[in-house]
C-alpha cells in the first residue's frame, strides 16, 4: 500500500473498489496471534439465509465492526467472528413458497430432495449476504466463520440435548401448543405474533339431557365445538348451582357432555358458562387435566376437519365455520351472531392464523434455568446490559417464562437425537445413533432454530471441546450488539444456555439498540413498502456514509429515523473531511505524519489545536466505552469540522503562506500529525476513505486497520491555550456576523474598536493579530478599557469585552437597537435558568461542587454579557 494521488473530488465508489479484497488479502482481519495481548471477541449475530440483509443488520454489523476496529487499533487480540443461521422455519417457509409457484410441495419431493434444496438456496443468499458484509466493510475473520448447521455445530447441539434430557430438563408430552397449519409445525410462544381480526360470537344453545330447558354458551370457534367434553360454570355462581353434573347435548352430535365446576371460568364474562375443549385450548387442557375429561383432536395437522367433526370431515377449518354456523341455525340452536374484534395469533414466518392443537412435542422445563440466570444477575459475573434498563425486559421474561417447545414438525434443522425402536417402541436418547440403526427409527422432528443459536457464543468457538484454543482464549466473549426485539428470543436464551454449559456469562455486554423507522417514524414494512435497501444507500452515498449515519444517529436503546438528508449531511462531512486532507497532504511536501511535533515552536494556534485534539481522543475513546457513539460522534464532527478544518487549517495558511521556513517545517509537522490522528480517530466508524486518505499519506505503515489507536498525551492539556483561542474565536465570529447583519463583504476592510473589560485578553488580541485579520480584514483596530465607543456602529458583546464596527452609513440604528434587545432578552432567561437550579434544594444537595461552580461562572459571565448589552442599548438610543 503506497503514496497515491487523492482525486479533486470525493468519489465513493471509487474509494471503496477494492479496498475491502486488499484487507482480506494481507491478512488484517485475523487475530493478532499476540499472547500478550489481552484477547476482544465479538460473534457476529448469525442473519438468516432467508433473504439479504437489512437496515436492521446494517445497524448491528456497523456499531460491531466499529468496536472491534478501535479494540485491534489498541492493541486488542481482536476476534470477530461471522456465522450464518439455518433459520428452520424462515427458510423452509421460503423454499416451500418457491416450490407453490412451481406446482409442487415438499412432501412430492420427499425430505432429502426438499433438504437439498434448502441447502441450494443456503448457498445462493450466503454468497449474497457475504457480498453485503464486504460492502459494509466488516472486518470478519473468515477463517473461522460458522453455520448452525456445520458438524462442528450440530455435534454442541445433539450434546446439549442429551444433557438436558439425562437431567430431567427435556422432556417429551402431549400438550396445546401453537400450531402453523400451512408450515404444518408447532410454535413456541414467541413466534407468533397477534393483530386485530374481525370475528364474532356465536350464542349456542346446548339443551339439557334431562328437558329442562338449555345452558347458552358463546364461542369464537364454534368449528372447535365438536372437541367439546364438558360445559364449566364456577363453583360459586348462585345461577348455576342446581345444574352442575347435569348432562348437556353437544349440538349436531349425539354425545352427551356434563356440566361441572371449576374456579377457571369467570362468573362476570358473558354468560358465565365456558364450554371445555381440552384439545383446543391451553386453559381448557388444565381444566381437563384436573376433571380426568377426554382430549378430543377435531383438526388435521393442516387446518382440515378430521373425522372426530363428523360430516365437515376434510373442510377447511374457516369453511367449516362457515357450514357449521348454518347447520346450527338450521337446528334451531343458534341464538344469534355478535360481530367483534379481537386479537389473534398469527404465525411470525407463514402469517397465518395459529391454532391451538394438542400435540406430543419435545420441551425444556425452564425454570431451573430461568432461576441460574436471574441468579447471576445480582453477582459481580452478570450480563451489563446497555441501556441498564433493558436488564429489567430479559428478568420480566425469566421470571414469567414456560416451558420451551422445542420440536418443530420441519425438515430443514437438528433433526432431534431421539430413535424409537421399531419392535418395542423403546426410546433413546443419544448423542450418537443406536449400534443397531436397522432396528430404530429417528424421531422426524427438528429442533427450534433457536436451540441452536443459543449455544452460538461457544459453539462457533469449538465447544464442547473445552481444550479447543479459541474457546480458551476468546469466551466468554467481550460483547453482543443487538435490537430490543429479540432480547426474549436470542438474548436470554444465550444467557441461561451459556450458564447452563459453561459456567460464565456468554458475553460481557450487551448493547441494545432500537429499531430503524422511517421518516414519518414508522416501522419498515413490505406492507407500507417504506424499507430501505442499505446496499442502495450504500451505491448512492458510500459505505462511510451509512456507518456514520448509523453509528451517531441515535442514542443506545433509542430507535431511529432514516431519511435521505441524514445521509446528505453524512456525504458532506466526509466530503469536508476529503477536502480537509487533500489540501493538507498538497501542503506537506516530504513531511511524514511520525514525525514528533516539537512543542517548544507552538504557536498559539498549534497549542489549542493539539489541546483540542488531545480533548478530543479522551472524550472519544470514554465514550466508546461507554457505548455512547452518538456523543462520540459530535465530539469528533467538532473537533474535525469546527475546529481542525475551519480554524486551525485557516489560521496555518497565515504560516504557510509566509516567509519562514522554519515556521513552515514546523507547521507541516503539525497539520500532519493531528490530520493523521483524525483517520486514525475516524478510522473504526469509517474505514474506507480514512484508509485511502491514510495511504496517501507519506508514511511507512501498511495498514490503517492495524495501526495504533490515538491515546492521550498529558504534555498536550494546555487549558490556557484553549481560553485564549476561544477569546480570539469569539472575536472573529463576533466582527464576521455584524459583517453578514450590515452585508458588509469580507473584501471591503473595516474599523474595529474592541472595548476591554478583562485586561488580560489585550496581549491575546495584539499578539495573535494576524491570526484574526486573516478573518476580519480590519483597516484599523483600536483596543483598550478606555477606547471612545462610537455612536453609530454595530456591535457585539463577548466574554471579557464589546467589540464596535463603526459603520454608520450602513447601520440601522433601529435594527440594531432590535438586535441587542432580543440578545439582552436571551441573556435574562440564562440568568433566570441557572437562579432556578442554584435555588432548587434538590439540585444543590445532588451536585458536585464543580457543576455548582460551573452554573456560577455562567451565571457570571451572563450578567457581564447583560450589562455591557443594556448600556450599549443604552448609548444607541441617546445616539438616535
Amino acid at each position: 500500500m503506497k503514496e497515491m494521488e487523492l482525486e479533486p473530488k470525493y468519489n465513493p465508489t471509487e474509494v471503496e473498489a477494492g479496498q475491502y479484497q486488499k484487507w482480506l488479502d494481507a491478512g488484517v482481519f485475523k487475530p493478532s496471534g499476540d499472547k500478550k495481548a489481552k484477547p476482544y471477541s465479538i460473534v457476529i449475530p448469525p442473519p438468516n439465509v432467508t433473504g439479504k440483509l437489512h437496515l436492521g443488520h446494517a445497524w448491528d454489523t456497523t456499531l460491531q465492526d466499529m468496536l472491534i476496529r478501535q479494540k485491534r487499533m489498541q492493541g486488542f487480540d481482536t476476534l470477530y467472528l461471522p456465522g450464518m443461521d439455518h433459520a428452520g422455519i424462515a427458510t423452509q417457509a421460503k423454499v416451500e413458497a418457491k416450490l407453490r409457484e412451481q406446482g409442487i410441495s415438499r412432501y412430492d419431493l420427499g425430505r432429502d430432495k426438499f433438504v437439498q434444496q434448502v441447502w441450494d438456496w443456503k448457498d445462493e443468499y450466503a454468497a449474497i449476504i457475504h457480498a453485503q458484509w464486504a460492502k459494509m466493510g466488516l472486518s470478519l475473520d473468515y477463517s473461522r466463520e460458522r453455520f448452525t448447521l456445520d458438524d462442528g455445530l450440530s455435534q454442541a447441539v445433539k450434546k446439549v440435548f442429551v444433557d438436558l434430557y439425562n437431567e430431567g430438563l427435556i422432556y417429551r408430552g402431549e400438550y396445546i401448543v401453537n400450531w402453523d397449519p400451512q408450515a404444518r409445525t408447532a410454535l413456541s410462544d414467541i413466534e407468533v405474533l397477534h393483530q386485530d381480526d374481525e370475528g364474532a360470537f356465536y350464542h349456542v344453545k346446548y339443551p339439557f339431557t334431562d328437558g329442562s330447558g338449555f345452558i347458552e354458551i358463546a364461542t369464537t370457534r364454534p368449528e372447535t365445538m365438536f372437541g367439546d367434553t364438558a360445559i364449566a360454570v364456577h363453583p360459586d355462581d348462585e345461577r348455576y348451582q342446581d345444574i352442575i353434573g347435569k348432562t348437556v347435548k353437544l349440538p349436531l352430535t349425539d354425545r352427551e357432555i356434563p356440566v361441572i365446576s371449576d374456579f377457571y371460568v369467570d362468573r362476570e364474562f358473558g354468560t358465565g358458562a365456558v364450554k371445555i375443549t381440552p384439545a383446543h385450548d391451553p386453559n381448557d387442557f388444565e381444566v381437563g387435566n384436573r376433571h380426568d375429561l377426554p382430549r378430543i383432536n377435531v383438526m388435521n395437522d393442516d387446518g382440515t376437519m378430521n373425522e372426530n367433526a363428523g360430516e365437515f370431515n376434510g373442510m377447511d377449518r374457516f369453511e367449516a365455520r362457515k357450514a357449521i354456523v348454518k347447520a346450527l341455525d338450521e337446528a334451531g340452536v343458534l341464538i344469534k351472531v355478535e360481530p367483534m374484534v379481537h386479537s389473534v395469533g398469527h404465525s411470525e414466518r407463514t402469517g397465518v392464523q395459529v391454532e391451538p392443537r394438542l400435540s406430543t412435542q419435545w420441551f425444556v422445563k425452564m425454570k431451573p434455568l430461568a432461576e441460574a440466570a436471574i441468579k447471576n444477575q445480582q453477582g459481580d459475573d452478570k450480563v451489563n446490559f446497555v441501556p441498564e434498563r433493558f436488564e429489567h425486559t430479559f428478568l420480566q421474561w425469566m421470571e414469567n417464562i414456560h416451558d420451551w417447545v422445542i420440536s418443530r414438525q420441519l425438515w430443514w434443522g437438528h433433526q432431534i437425537p431421539a430413535w424409537y425402536n421399531k419392535q418395542t417402541g423403546e426410546l433413546y436418547v443419544g448423542v450418537d445413533a443406536p449400534e443397531d440403526a436397522e432396528n430404530w427409527e429417528q424421531d422426524t422432528d427438528v429442533l427450534d432454530t433457536w436451540f441452536s443459536s443459543a449455544l452460538w457464543p461457544f459453539s462457533t468457538m469449538g465447544w464442547p471441546d473445552t481444550d479447543a484454543p479459541d474457546y480458551k482464549r476468546y469466551y466468554p466473549t467481550n460483547t453482543l450488539v443487538t435490537g430490543y426485539d429479540i432480547i426474549p428470543f436470542w438474548v436470554s436464551r444465550m444467557i441461561f444456555q451459556g450458564l447452563k454449559f459453561t459456567n460464565q456469562r456468554p458475553f460481557e455486554h450487551t448493547l441494545i439498540h432500537g429499531l430503524i423507522r422511517d421518516e414519518q417514524g414508522r416501522k419498515m414494512s413490505k406492507s407500507l413498502g417504506n424499507g430501505i435497501d442499505p446496499m442502495e444507500v450504500i451505491d448512492k452515498y458510500g459505505a462511510d456514509a451509512l456507518r456514520w449515519f448509523l453509528a451517531t444517529g441515535s442514542t443506545p436503546g433509542q430507535d431511529t429515523r432514516f431519511s435521505y438528508t441524514q445521509m446528505d449531511a453524512a456525504w458532506n462531512f466526509i466530503n469536508k473531511i476529503w477536502n480537509m486532507s487533500r489540501f493538507v497532504m498538497m501542503n506537506l511536501g516530504d513531511t511524514k505524519p511520525d514525525q514528533t511535533p516539537d512543542q517548544s515552536t507552538f504557536d498559539l494556534s498549534d497549542r489549542w489545536m493539539f489541546a483540542r485534539l488531545n480533548a478530543t481522543v479522551e472524550t472519544v475513546t470514554a465514550l466508546f466505552d461507554k457505548f455512547e457513539f452518538g456523543e462520540a460522534g459530535r465530539a469528533l464532527y467538532n473537533f474535525i469540522w469546527n475546529e481542525f478544518a475551519d480554524w486551525y487549517i485557516e489560521m496555518s495558511k497565515e504560516v504557510l503562506t509566509g516567509d519562514d521556513e522554519v515556521a513552515k517545517a514546523n507547521k507541516r509537522i503539525n497539520l500532519a500529525y493531528g490530520l493523521d490522528q483524525i483517520l486514525r480517530l475516524m478510522h473504526p466508524i469509517m474505514p474506507f476513505v480514512t484508509e485511502k486518505l491514510w495511504q496517501a499519506m507519506p508514511h511507512t505503515g501498511d495498514s490503517l486497520v492495524t495501526a495504533a489507536y490515538p491515546e492521550v498525551h498529558p504534555e498536550y492539556v494546555d487549558d490556557a491555550a484553549v481560553s485564549e483561542m476561544e477569546s480570539i474565536i469569539s472575536l472573529i465570529r463576533a466582527v464576521r456576523n455584524i459583517r453578514a447583519d450590515v452585508n458588509a463583504p469580507l473584501s471591503s476592510p473595516i474599523d474595529i474598536v474592541v472595548k476591554l473589560q478583562d485586561e488580560s485578553l489585550a496581549p491575546i488580541f495584539k499578539e495573535n493579530f494576524d491570526f484574526v485579520d486573516r478573518f476580519v480584514h480590519a483597516k484599523s483596530f483600536d483596543m483598550g478599557t478606555s477606547v471612545n465607543e462610537p455612536d453609530m456602529a454595530a456591535s457585539a458583546v463577548i466574554s471579557g469585552a464589546t467589540v464596535y464596527v463603526p459603520l454608520a452609513e450602513l447601520i440601522d440604528l433601529d435594527a440594531e437597537i432590535a438586535k441587542l434587545t432580543k440578545e439582552a432578552g436571551k441573556l435574562e432567561q440564562e440568568i433566570s435558568r441557572i437562579d432556578k437550579k442554584l435555588g432548587n434544594q434538590g439540585f444543590m444537595a445532588k451536585a458536585p461542587e464543580a457543576v455548582v461552580a460551573e452554573q456560577r461562572e455562567k451565571k457570571a459571565d451572563y450578567e457581564a454579557k447583560l450589562s455591557a448589552t443594556t448600556d450599549r442599548i443604552a448609548q444607541l438610543k441617546a445616539a438616535k
